[in-house]
């Protein structure tokens, strides 16, 4: 991943004077490689490849108007996912009016040719059953390879309570996709 640490060396070895255009260039290529990762986690929030880029596009907007905010030495990912989940809570706190969708969505005409695609679908409808917070805490960790300390930073919370919600959602989603009802989650 491009480093806002390197930025010094570049002005140096570049004889670079405006500082703040290579500040820039880095920025955009640091941004450009978390893309990816952003767009699982947004998936993982929104169920909805459109929404979610929709998401990812508005987060990457919001960082790079926070640029000058960033503290270079910190870990770039985890202020990205930050920057993108607090995005997604806006927008549901924004549409906290709207109506809900009538749920009348197209179906699949055709069923998919890929071996597994059932396995997939199961999977996706199982992590959809689960808890917002047991989902989230389990995409970071498990889907975006983050540590439990920096899914906590991202989430807010304590480091024990992400490792109890990842425990917690692995067991969900075992019982799920094995047919069975989990205990319903107290904490929502």
């Amino acid at each position: 991943m491009g480093s806002l640490d390197a930025l010094a060396d570049d002005a140096v070895e570049r004889d670079v004077t405006d500082i703040t255009a290579l500040a820039d260039d880095v920025f955009a290529r640091t941004l450009e490689e978390v893309i990816p990762h952003l767009r699982g986690y947004a998936r993982s929030l929104c169920r909805s490849a459109a929404l979610a880029d929709d998401l990812v596009q508005d987060a990457l907007l919001r960082a790079w108007s926070a640029r000058g905010r960033f503290q270079a030495g910190t870990n770039f990912k985890a202020w990205m996912f930050v920057i993108l989940r607090n995005a997604f809570l806006s927008g549901i706190r924004r549409r906290k009016f709207e109506q809900e969708t009538t749920g009348n969505e197209p179906d699949i005409v055709a069923p998919a040719a890929q071996p597994g695609h059932m396995e997939l679908l199961a999977v996706r409808d199982a992590l959809a059953k689960l808890s917002p917070s047991r989902r989230e805490a389990l995409m970071l960790v498990g889907a975006a390879g983050m540590s439990y300390e920096e899914a906590a930073k991202v989430c807010g919370c304590a480091v024990g309570t992400i490792k109890s919600r990842v425990s917690r959602a692995r067991a969900e989603l075992q019982l799920l996709l094995e047919g069975e009802s989990p205990e319903p989650d107290p904490a929502g």
